[in-house]
């Protein structure tokens, strides 16, 4: 009999031990290297969105926190009626966005969508130049739960008009 009781004939107790302790090591070691990788992927992952972000402003913030000239910005409001001016060129196009309290001087460039009509609502993408006008790269039209194509409004949805016929009695 050797020193060691309890270990089997040829191998001494610690060996086991270590073997055990190896392996917890081993896990232990992917675990953190996981919770590493994924820390650092969503680092980068904040990193490379940081310039992509554009905080949205009403004419009412615009004019409260000013934000700074040609940081991208989304604006958000009404279009105030009798504001929509068409350029020359058939593209450009400049009106006002309110919220109610504040407006806000928009001008943009490029074909608008069909829901852009005054009294409507509007998100655009773009930035503040240094004179205060909002330079639009990017115009959302909005509309209301009850928005109706132009190619559907004379019909009634109701159903009240129409009468399905089925084979069944």
């Amino acid at each position: 009999m050797g020193l060691y009781r309890d270990a089997p004939i040829g191998t001494k107790s610690g060996t086991v031990e270590q073997e055990k302790m190896k392996a917890k090591h081993q896990r232990l070691t992917l675990v953190l290297l996981a919770v590493a990788a994924l820390l650092g992927a969503s680092l980068l992952a904040a990193y490379a969105l940081q310039g992509q972000a554009s905080y949205f402003y009403t004419p009412s913030d615009i004019a409260k926190k000013q934000p700074e000239a040609g940081q991208a910005i989304r604006l958000g409001g009404m279009v105030e009626e009798g504001s929509i001016q068409r350029g020359a060129d058939g593209v450009t196009v400049k009106f006002v966005v309110h919220d109610g309290t504040s407006k806000q001087p928009v001008t943009y460039t490029g074909i608008t969508p069909d829901l852009f009509v005054e009294g409507s609502g509007v998100v655009a993408d773009g930035k503040l130049t240094d004179g205060g006008v909002f330079v639009a790269d990017t115009l959302l039209a909005k509309h209301d739960e009850n928005y109706i194509p132009r190619e559907l409004e004379g019909i009634d949805m109701t159903g009240k008009q129409h009468k399905t016929e089925t084979l069944v009695q």
